[in-house]
């Protein structure tokens, strides 16, 4: 058998690297974790997931600040925000948890750390800066970065992606973001709450493209009522720089219409993301990659059997929690020989506006597409008491269930989405039924009561129906109704 340096080498320091650096070591291999940035943490930390939710959260204090008097409280006349303070707080946040992801608790659990540009020289040796390691077995787990839209003269104009908006300090007077989907709506909305105008050019039909128009619909309602401009079926054509200003060229994405001129301080690129491959020299280890990723089967295999891809660089969800569950994966193959295969059927989302979407498993769009029959269940957060005391009725939760009432996806509009979807999760991965969930105690007033409403509709209608009425009746010799409504008894 061949000696390599290293039973397991990884590169990338993002959310799939170090999951599988820490489980790799502890489990006694010997573990190398490369990452060609300064710092681990890999783009949820820096660029993503973090400082965007404690961006988002500051934002949403200034705007409940603003609604203080539906609350019975005197209203507020509120100062000019300072961006500078505000993303020193981001700043504080990532600097906490960067100390979780240091290179000291990696060599602390067994694992080496080494930053620097690696690139494969065959499929077993990785040169980093000029050294070469070799292991058994390696993980690809670079991430992504953002894409660049075809827009005409985008390139040379300049403009703020995820990883440099939290690097500024002057608030636009106008920001123009180029994209709808979650990191353009989180950003727009979080900018409008802090004082920016903002206007959202999307290329599709609407916002968060693959959520159920309904859905989508009850986000940009809410949007629009803050004052964001949304322009759907919008296509972005020319961008210009002209002395502090970004004018924006736009024309209908489909059909007829008159281009136009948007005219703003600062445009925001959120149009899609690409894999981080460039530099790795992918050809010289064999494994095949295109402009979407780099391939994995159900065990993270990539087409060398021995070499894997996690997280966003496969291009499959880019999200942080399915590049932890997929970093599990090629870590039972690799290191553990154990061969588990990634499922991706009960993979939850969420998008942190205000208010949330959150969904997991189907959802109509994506049962049509996959000709699966289906009913939908669903209840509005009006209904919801404590919604209610917390003035957040807007939104719903939709169930999708199939003709004999087996869970098949939810989706939930509304305030807090993403912790009440996590019901769901377990419900649809532990395979429990619709009829457990509607007779769970839920605790009152809260709003995971939600839930405990939607599942209970199913059985409602039927428990409360006029047959069984009938039935009943006869049984027991019920007398009916005790009281009728003037209006019902006049008609």
């Amino acid at each position: 058998m061949a000696a390599y340096d290293y039973d397991l080498g990884i590169l990338g320091g993002g959310a799939a690297g170090l999951t599988a650096a820490a489980g790799s070591a502890q489990f006694g291999a010997k573990t190398i974790l490369v990452e060609k940035a300064k710092k681990l943490g890999g783009d949820c930390l820096h660029f993503g997931c973090v400082p965007s939710k404690t961006l988002i959260r500051s934002a949403a204090i200034w705007s409940l600040a603003r609604r203080a008097k539906e609350f019975g409280l005197p209203e507020i006349e509120l100062p000019p925000v300072s961006l500078a303070a505000v993303m020193e707080r981001v700043r504080s946040v990532i600097d906490t948890i960067q100390e979780h992801d240091s290179p000291e608790r990696f060599c602390k659990l067994g694992a080496e750390v080494r930053f620097g540009n690696p690139r494969f020289m065959d499929d077993h040796a990785v040169s980093v800066d000029g050294d070469r390691l070799t292991a058994r077995a390696w993980i690809i787990a670079t991430g992504s970065s953002p894409a660049l839209p075809p827009v005409e003269g985008l390139a040379d104009v300049p403009y703020w992606t995820n990883e440099t908006v939290f690097s500024r300090k002057e608030l636009p007077g106008h920001l123009v973001v180029l994209g709808g989907g979650p990191i353009g709506v989180e950003m727009a909305q979080s900018f409008r709450r802090l004082g920016s105008q903002v206007t959202i050019v999307e290329y599709a039909d609407q916002v968060l493209g693959p959520e159920d128009p309904d859905i989508a619909a009850i986000l940009r309602n809410r949007l629009e009522a803050e004052g964001v401009k949304v322009l759907t079926d919008t296509k972005a054509v020319k961008a210009v720089a002209v002395n502090s200003s970004i004018l924006l060229r736009v024309a209908p994405a489909k059909g007829e219409g008159e281009p136009r001129t948007i005219e703003g301080d600062v445009l925001l690129v959120a149009a899609g993301r690409k894999p981080n491959v460039e530099g790795l020299e992918l050809s010289a280890a064999g494994v095949a990659f295109s402009p979407r990723g780099v391939p994995a089967d159900a065990r993270m295999r990539t087409n060398v059997s021995h070499i894997y891809a996690c997280g966003d660089v496969n291009g499959v969800f880019p999200f942080t929690h399915v590049a932890g569950y997929e970093a599990g994966i090629a870590l039972s193959n690799a290191v553990l020989r154990f061969p588990r295969k990634a499922d991706y059927t009960k993979v939850p989302w969420c998008t942190y506006t205000d208010p949330e979407v959150a969904s997991i498993g189907l959802n109509e769009k994506r049962a049509k597409a996959a000709g699966v029959e289906y009913r939908v269940l669903e209840s509005p957060f009006r209904s919801v008491d404590r919604a209610l005391a917390e003035g957040e009725t807007a939104g719903k939760i939709k169930v999708l269930i199939s003709p004999s009432g087996a869970l098949l996806g939810c989706q939930i509009a509304g305030h807090h989405a993403g912790e009440l979807i996590h019901e769901w999760v377990a419900a649809i991965n532990g395979g429990v039924k619709l009829s457990t969930l509607a007779g769970a105690i839920h605790a009152y007033p809260t709003l995971a009561e939600i839930s405990k409403k939607a599942a209970g509709s199913y059985f409602s209608e039927k428990l409360f129906s006029d047959r069984t009425k009938k039935i009943l009746r006869f049984l027991f010799d019920l007398k009916g109704r005790a009281c009728t409504p003037e209006e019902e008894a006049a008609g």
